[in-house]
Parts: C-alpha cells; sequence; structure tokens
C-alpha cells in the first residue's frame, strides 16, 4: 500500500501472513506536535465505511478554541478486541505517555478491553450521550421523564446535586439507577469525575465528525486517506488563521464564559479571611474561595480550571488578572502554538522518490465474506452495546441465524467474493 505524508509523520500498515490488508494507522506530523498544548483527553469513535470494506477509527481532542482536533485515524477490519488494541498500541507508540490522559468513548465492549490492556490505570469515560440512548433503549417507557434527570445529574457540579436528581430518577425506575452505578459515576458524572476540565466528555465531536468524513466513505481506501489528510489540512489551516486572528487572551468560547461569570459576580459580596481565603456571599449563600490552592466550595473553579462567579468576585475585589487562574490549555497562545506545524501539501505521484523495498511490498485486498444486506455507514445498535455482542444475524427469508451459500445465491452474491485490486490502490 502506497501513500505519501508529512515528514515526522507516522503511517503504520498491518497485513496478515498471507499479504493480506488488515490495518493501517496514520497520525500525521502536525498533529503529533500539536497534542501537547491540547488537554489530554482523548475521544475515540468507529464508523463503518461503505461496501463491507471495514471500519473507520478516529481520535480527536479539543484544541483551546474549544474546535475539532483530528489526532490519528486507522482503518480496520471490524470493531473487535485486535484491532482496537492494534490501534491504541499505535497511538501510544506515537504520542507516548502523559499525564492526566482521560480517553472518552462509547460502550463498545472492545475499546473498554483494549485500553484496559493498553492503558492500564488510564481513566476510561463513557459518552453520556451513548450512555443515554443505552438507557432510553432499555428503559422506553420512563425514558422521557428521566431524560432530564439524567443529564441534569452528569453536569451537576456537586455530590450534593448529584445525589438529588439520582434519587429522583430512583423514583422513577430504579433500575435505571441501579445500571448507572453499576456503569460507575465517576466515568460519566461531573460530579465524580477524576480530570479536570472534563467540557467534552462525549462524543460530540466524533459524531460531527463523521458527517464530515460522510462522502470520503465511499471511496476506495487510499483515497479515504488522502482525503483525511487534506481534511486535517483544511482544518489547520482554517483554525490558525482564526487563532492569528484572535484578539483576546482566551478563546472565543472561554472569553463568553468569563464575560459571563464576570455579570454575574457582580451582586456578590466579599469578605476577606486572609489573604488567599474569602467568603463570597450570592443570595444569602455563603461560599469559600481559596485563591492560593485555586477552589471554591461550589467546585466550578477547580473543575472548569478557571474562576467561577464567586472566584472571580474575589479577583476583582484584589483587582488582580483573572485569566492567571485559567488553564494554560484556554489560551490563545497555546492555540497559536498548537498550529505551529503545518500540513503541507503532497506534490503529484510521479514526483515522489520510492524507496524499492516499498515498492515491492505487495499488500493484498482484505479477505472475509461479504454479508447480505445493505452495509451500514453509521454504528447504530438496536440493543444497549453491553448486550450488542451478543445479538446473532438471521436471514430475512429463512430466520436462520448464519448465512449459507444458499443464502448469498438468494441475494445474488458470492460469500468469497471481494473487490479487487483498485478497491485499494
Amino acid at each position: 500500500m502506497l501513500m505519501h505524508t508529512n515528514p515526522g509523520s507516522v503511517v503504520k500498515l498491518h497485513k496478515s501472513e498471507g499479504g493480506f490488508f488488515l490495518y493501517v494507522f496514520v497520525s500525521l506530523d502536525a498533529s503529533i506536535k500539536g497534542w501537547d498544548y491540547c488537554k489530554p483527553i482523548v475521544v475515540v469513535n468507529g464508523s463503518f465505511l461503505s461496501a463491507r470494506r471495514g471500519t473507520l477509527i478516529t481520535a480527536y481532542t479539543q484544541n483551546a478554541a474549544g474546535k475539532n482536533f483530528l489526532l490519528a485515524y486507522s482503518v480496520v477490519d471490524s470493531e473487535d478486541d485486535a484491532s482496537w488494541e492494534w490501534f491504541f498500541e499505535r497511538f501510544r507508540d506515537t504520542y507516548g505517555a502523559r499525564e492526566g490522559v482521560c480517553i472518552v468513548s462509547d460502550m463498545h465492549e472492545s475499546i473498554l478491553n483494549a485500553t484496559s490492556v493498553v492503558y492500564p490505570g488510564v481513566l476510561h469515560c463513557v459518552c453520556m450521550f451513548h450512555l443515554w440512548n443505552n438507557i432510553k433503549m432499555s428503559y422506553t417507557k420512563n425514558h422521557i421523564p428521566i431524560k432530564e434527570l439524567f443529564f441534569a445529574s452528569a453536569k451537576a457540579y456537586t455530590v450534593e446535586e448529584f445525589d438529588r436528581h439520582m434519587a429522583e430518577i430512583n423514583n422513577i425506575d430504579k433500575r435505571v439507577g441501579e445500571y448507572l452505578l453499576n456503569v460507575g459515576y465517576h466515568r460519566w458524572s461531573r460530579a465524580h469525575s477524576k480530570v479536570l476540565g472534563t467540557t467534552i466528555m462525549s462524543l460530540n465531536i466524533a459524531e460531527s465528525m463523521n458527517a464530515a468524513n460522510n462522502y470520503a466513505r465511499d471511496l476506495p481506501i487510499l483515497h479515504l486517506l488522502e482525503y483525511m489528510m487534506k481534511l486535517v489540512q483544511d482544518w489547520h489551516h482554517a483554525n490558525k488563521k482564526n487563532a492569528i486572528e484572535t484578539s483576546t487572551k482566551l478563546a472565543k468560547q472561554y472569553e463568553d464564559i468569563m464575560r459571563e461569570s464576570y455579570i454575574a459576580s457582580q451582586r456578590m459580596t466579599v469578605k476577606p479571611s486572609t489573604d488567599y481565603l474569602y467568603t463570597v456571599i450570592e443570595d444569602e449563600k455563603q461560599f469559600v474561595v481559596n485563591l492560593g490552592e485555586r477552589t471554591c466550595t461550589c467546585i466550578r473553579f477547580q473543575i472548569d480550571e478557571m474562576p467561577c462567579p464567586h472566584a472571580l468576585a474575589v479577583v476583582t475585589y484584589k483587582s488582580l488578572d483573572a485569566y492567571e487562574y485559567c488553564s494554560i490549555y484556554y489560551n490563545t497562545d497555546y492555540l497559536l502554538k498548537t498550529y505551529e506545524i503545518s500540513v503541507y501539501p503532497v506534490s503529484d505521484e510521479s514526483t515522489w522518490d520510492i524507496p524499492t523495498e516499498i515498492l515491492e511490498d505487495v499488500v493484498l485486498p482484505p479477505t472475509g465474506r461479504i454479508k447480505p444486506g445493505r452495509p451500514k455507514k453509521l454504528r447504530i445498535q438496536l440493543l444497549p452495546e453491553s448486550q450488542a455482542k451478543r445479538c446473532k444475524i438471521s436471514c430475512g427469508q429463512c430466520a436462520q441465524e448464519v448465512a449459507t451459500e444458499r443464502h448469498a445465491k438468494i441475494y445474488g452474491r458470492k460469500l468469497d467474493m471481494f473487490v479487487g485490486l483498485h478497491f485499494f490502490f
């Protein structure tokens, strides 16, 4: 398989013993260098490719402006333990170890299994939207009144507020409460999270990417990989331009939050206790702000890693610089550094200087059978993902669970059919 990328990029290809394609992993140099200036939160997702060609795996984070930052992408034969473990091993080899890394995904069992092997001890959070989808599918009668309570509990800053919402959920349906308890509160609840600044504990950025590469998933695999590289190139150019044009100390998303917090802080009363410890009164409620430790009893200061309204009231009272109390991952300096390395365009293939060992490396099309039916582009499961692996596919005409040669003839296909070399190259 032949693909030209920027110097410093990582491209890994894995074949079977017979030389058949299994997996490919790509991470561009611009992404590798930019990762140091983004929060160590990795969102992973898988989406089906057309024509039963496998699955496109993507890993993302967010830049200081809250925009998508694609770290790596991979094509694998299927989403199983082996393919996900191979992907995470390549990701670990490329990006190394980093303090405070958190992985966010859906509840796909193979992702959980792979991360436990490759990243033991690393916190694995669950996308709140996928978690809600599992609840909705399992408890259809009661999901409407529970929905608002679930998201309120997931986004609650304090354990007290979380417990209040969970008590209401249990009053409606105890099964939902037990299910959420078994998942682990620390994996989806902001109040229980062990990771600070968990503003992206969902697959929203990955799901939005599915729309961006929807067309590309119909392309031959090599063209798909080139499309992804050009997509990263376009994103880097646009985001770098926006970063250069940003005149504020924080990116717009966080400037807006600071502005709203500042407005709210204007009606608060500050009473000093020490040089760093203050009581802030809001609507007859008292909150304690510790500027030295950057904490507030409302919990927002430490979780969001930027001043809450109570902390801003203290900062204003002392005439301090509020930006000094914000995470470095929110400021425009880090945003600019994220895009210091550009994704350079690739010249025409006729100008490439290709080593002989690469030219002689033959990659055969993947083996395997093409299943009957129209291929899906989205990983939509009719049952909770924890139960999905127990489901068996049955033929729509004879109800047998495993497809046979007879079924293939009914659908006008051969079970050993696969697309030729032009499909890959």
